[in-house]
């Protein structure tokens, strides 16, 4: 008697590893946007396309870090307080005084350092009269006080090309005295679903026919991204039509992706078209869910090809699509960063294969597995709490298990 599976994906053939695809993807393809120069208001999210060098040091002058007294640590008795006469008073944004020798300043937090001190000790531990300080022995010369440089050297790469700036890298720019920034022009992306299947005309749905929702997922992260992106519709099941709305939207965009099509049935026509008009760079990779994926190109413009599920369309996606858009936008891809999670489940997966398995997490941080694990069941995206990425050597996982997790949000771009 044959083998029955419930794997609908087990064809035969080796399935590449994730790392080689994404390999693969650093290696084939190159940034294809050109660069404009915005304001930082405009700039916010875009991408750097050159690095950016500090035209002067951040801190621009030694300051003080509190609100306290400025003295020359060269005076401070090691084995008892130090009593010192007050000379000055220096506040944020106006000229530090000028201070005898073995003397002591009253200083403000920001403000210049007067030249020739180099410590600051807190109001709070000090004791002033009208004209003396007495300072407590063992602060560390340069305590309190902020040096030129401290944050970042003149000359050197406040913020490196290939980086999507945020608001925190806007505040470095402006605090360099930085008012524009170049960056790389948003990425032309086209997105198309496919299947007769699918519909978007609302109002009550014809037998056998689904709404789809691949479309709006794909491009609200696409929008996230600072992506321009252009709505294609849904395809039919047409291996003609298919082919030529794709080589149509190869002429104006910089990346095609797709949803469903890409696998073996009669009605699956993405992968078909990719070979007739261009370059098939691979298919299938060693995940769950979403091995049926295709990468490939119409022409010179690269295709990314998702699974028709919402679940792997969503996992391909941050795991090829996310490494792919990155590299022809000229930014740096940089993959979700791994937690930890202790898992309060049993389950067994197939050697030589990376799994994502949607968990909830409990207030004390122990995973557990969504209860409903198809790729088609939308609400193990809306209700998980992340993913648990199993790698390809493990076999096993066994309740108590640490294992890594990716939190949802950090998949939502």
């Amino acid at each position: 008697m044959a083998q029955l599976t419930d794997d609908c994906f087990a064809f035969g053939g080796a399935l590449l590893p994730l790392s080689e695809a994404q390999a693969h993807i650093a290696a084939r393809f190159k940034p294809v946007t050109t660069s404009e120069t915005l304001t930082l208001r405009q700039a916010s999210g875009r991408i750097l396309a050159q690095d950016v060098k500090a035209p002067i040091p951040l801190p621009p002058q030694p300051n003080s870090a509190v609100d306290g007294y400025a003295f020359a640590h060269s005076d401070l008795c090691e084995d008892g307080p130090t009593t010192l006469p007050l000379h000055g008073r220096t506040a944020a944004g106006h000229r530090p005084a000028n201070v005898p020798a073995h003397h002591a300043s009253r200083i403000f937090t920001g403000a210049v350092m007067p030249q020739g001190l180099d410590t600051v000790m807190m109001q709070e531990d000090c004791e002033a009269t009208a004209h003396t300080v007495t300072l407590a022995p063992g602060l560390k010369r340069g305590a309190n006080s902020r040096p030129t440089g401290e944050d970042i050297a003149q000359g050197a790469i406040a913020l490196h090309a290939g980086r999507r700036l945020t608001p925190p890298d806007l505040a470095l720019l402006a605090g360099l005295g930085i008012t524009t920034a170049t960056v790389h022009q948003p990425l032309r992306v086209a997105v198309f679903s496919t299947g007769d299947e699918l519909t978007d005309t609302p109002g009550p749905l014809p037998p056998g026919r689904i709404f789809d929702a691949n479309r709006a997922m794909l491009i609200a992260l696409l929008d996230r991204l600072g992506a321009t992106t252009h709505d294609g519709g849904i395809l039919p099941d047409n291996a003609k039509a298919t082919a030529e709305a794709l080589r149509t939207a190869a002429v104006t965009h910089d990346l095609i992706i797709t949803s469903g099509g890409v696998s073996t049935g009669e009605e699956d026509h993405v992968r078909a078209a990719i070979t007739a008009s261009g370059q098939l760079e691979f298919w299938r990779v060693a995940i769950k869910p979403g091995r049926p994926v295709a990468l490939g190109t119409i022409g010179n413009t690269p295709l990314l090809g998702l699974p028709g599920n919402p679940v792997a369309a969503l996992v391909t996606f941050q795991a090829l699509g996310r490494p792919l858009f990155d590299r022809l936008a000229g930014a740096i891809y940089r993959p979700p960063p791994m937690l930890r999670a202790v898992s309060a489940f049993a389950y067994r997966k197939k050697s030589g294969r990376l799994e994502y398995v949607r968990v909830t997490l409990d207030h004390e941080g122990t995973a557990h597995r969504y209860p409903k694990e198809g790729a088609g069941i939308i609400t193990s995206l809306t209700e998980s709490d992340a993913l648990m990425a199993l790698p390809e050597t493990m076999t096993q996982l066994h309740p108590g298990d640490i294992a890594p997790i990716i939190p949802m949000g950090l998949l939502h771009g």
